[in-house]
């Protein structure tokens, strides 16, 4: 490996944000279904954390199962509510009154959380949460942030925090 100038890329432990039940925990109506036939049929969301330059940076993107886009992300140094509030706030503006929309993501204490399930209510969105220990339940999400670490963060050269904003904004 050393000749062929060959590295090993060991991913990081990830973020959890499960604290236990917080809240009140939707049941898992995406059942592992990630086809989708149109857009803002089935969104899927999760927070994850990025360690960069001794400080913590939290990434919270919606992702669309039809064709795997990006509808929106926040970014914040702290995993507080207003970090998903903001990114839902964000994410609404795409939908149209004929959507039916289904949202998943896992157990997070974010997503447990009464004004995040008053927001996709007051739209008639659906929530779908993820089994207690089940990560394969919102697995394309996990996949996202695995490759976007090992193919963007692990590979790039960034000078400080403001510059990788920068970059994974493009």
């Amino acid at each position: 490996m050393k000749v062929l100038g060959l590295k090993c890329l060991v991913r990081v432990k990830k973020y959890r944000s499960y604290k236990g039940t917080i809240g009140k925990i939707a049941q898992n109506l995406l059942e592992r279904n990630f086809y989708a036939e149109r857009p803002n049929e089935k969104w899927v969301t999760d927070i994850t954390e990025f360690k960069l330059f001794g400080g913590k940076l939290y990434l919270s993107p919606i992702l669309d199962l039809y064709n795997g886009e990006i509808i929106t992300y926040t970014m914040g140094s702290r995993p507080v509510y207003s970090l998903i509030s903001t990114m839902l706030d964000q994410a609404f503006c795409s939908l149209t009154k004929e959507d039916k929309l289904l949202i998943h993501s896992d157990q997070g204490w974010h997503y447990q959380m009464r004004p995040y399930r008053h927001a996709l209510e007051k739209r008639g969105i659906t929530l779908s949460i993820s089994r207690k220990g089940n990560c394969c339940d919102n697995a394309v999400m996990e996949n996202f942030f695995g490759i976007m670490k090992s193919e963007f963060l692990y590979l790039k050269p960034f000078e400080n925090i403001s510059h990788f904003k920068q970059e994974l904004s493009k």
